[in-house]
């Protein structure tokens, strides 16, 4: 009818997709994974056509000999097209359903915003047309889908607005952190399910009466550990960790901090990636009197977001100073709650100890212990105090002296108010 060709199948679907069960190709993988079926594949490979083998699409560059134009039919982008068909979802519409009202509709439900192509940025489509036309938008292979299908790597976003989150990577292990024994044994609880909780869910069928993934608050003063704790669960899990970015995220627009979060979420869903809130109660404090419109608004915003947290099937991990200063119905949502205390006068010994180093020339008499028991810091006070000393040695015939560590102590302490 359009390409004055001899139809080889009556249906697309009566196609055979190939067999890639035994394959180890990244696609194959990706199908796997997904369990994507014939009409995610075809959406697939039309998106990477252009990519790998643009000339596969030129025959749609076929003109309507009535009309001498184009099929509108076809779709493809009509302006600032390069010399390629740039299809659009007009195209895999024409693929799919033909001229078929009822199986066109099917198609476009079936290919909703939420549908996984989408939601994890596989594919994309480009710019609503003025005309409010969602047909006529470019049909684009996603960030993911580019990275995962034609680089073979696993997806890591970039930051920026449409992601504004961090990784956190650290080369130290969990000897290099000095916690509470009682806390220890609490992050044992996340590694566990970090190894079993799929097995839990659906090979010992727990999935309906249990939620998917894991959320854990971590709360204590700071400088305990609780960033680099996060960084290496997910070291010893094989997960990546982003830490939000809270001032990209927060906004004073109505509705703005819900759809900055929410694209987070979406991003992160089915990845197996941990996300890192610091300073949570910025985002998931506790809701206030309803006086105004903007308390209402404020209030919903974080009835979504416990709502939301609750229904992702990865690691959530909210840090806070403060255990009071969250809503109390948000803390009945977490698996974990695990309290980062300030270290004891033995934890503090270790962490001058550890932190102290290793070309260092200690004056002599300076016992480490005095200090230990003298001050009560923070690990993160302690390696600002020896850092501070540290530099003034260097500048100063190399040794660390008493004096100094103790000068870089009360800086610590006047930074909390205490000196």
């Amino acid at each position: 009818m359009y390409f004055n060709l001899e139809p080889q199948v009556a249906d697309i679907r009566d196609i055979a997709p190939p067999d890639l069960s035994a394959s180890n190709t990244a696609y194959a993988g990706l199908l796997r994974e997904t369990g994507f079926d014939f009409h995610d594949r075809v959406a697939l490979a039309l998106a990477v056509a252009p990519q790998l083998r643009p000339q596969l699409l030129d025959v749609f560059f076929t003109k309507n000999q009535t009309f001498d134009r184009p099929f509108s039919e076809f779709g493809g982008l009509r302006e600032g097209r390069a010399t390629g068909f740039s299809p659009t979802l007009e195209t895999l519409l024409f693929i799919l359903a033909g001229i078929d009202t009822a199986l066109r509709i099917a198609v476009m439900q079936h290919f909703s915003s939420r549908h996984p192509l989408f939601s994890r940025r596989i594919l994309q489509l480009g710019d609503i047309p003025p005309n409010g036309q969602w047909a006529e938008a470019a049909l684009l292979l996603g960030a993911e889908g580019f990275s995962t299908l034609l680089l073979g790597q696993p997806y890591r976003p970039e930051f920026g607005a449409q992601f504004p989150a961090q990784p956190l990577e650290t080369s130290l292990d969990w000897h290099d952190l000095v916690l509470h024994p009682a806390t220890r044994r609490q992050l044992g609880d996340i590694s566990t399910w970090s190894r079993h909780g799929q097995t839990l869910l659906h090979d010992w069928g727990m999935r309906g009466r249990l939620r998917p993934g894991y959320r854990a608050l971590f709360y204590g003063p700071p400088g305990t550990g609780k960033t680099l704790t996060a960084t290496l669960l997910g070291k010893e899990t094989g997960r990546p960790v982003f830490r939000i970015d809270l001032s990209l995220v927060v906004s004073k627009y109505i509705g703005e901090t819900e759809k900055n979060l929410s694209g987070i979420f979406a991003q992160a869903e089915h990845r197996d990636w941990i996300l890192f809130f610091d300073e949570a109660d910025a985002l998931f404090g506790k809701r206030t009197e309803t006086r105004n419109a903007h308390d209402r608004y404020a209030n919903q915003e974080t009835a979504y977001l416990l709502q939301r947290i609750e229904t992702f099937d990865g690691i959530a991990i909210l840090a806070s100073n403060m255990r009071q200063n969250l809503d109390d119905a948000f803390l009945r949502r977490f698996e974990s709650v695990i309290y980062f205390p300030l270290p004891r006068p033995e934890e503090r010994l270790l962490l001058w100890q550890q932190a102290i180093p290793a070309r260092a020339v200690l004056e002599s008499g300076l016992e480490l212990s005095e200090l230990a028991d003298q001050f009560e810091l923070s690990g993160g006070a302690i390696v600002n105090a020896i850092r501070y000393a540290a530099l003034r040695a260097l500048d100063d015939g190399g040794v660390v002296r008493r004096a100094d560590l103790v000068e870089g102590v009360e800086r610590e302490l006047r930074k909390e108010g205490r000196g």
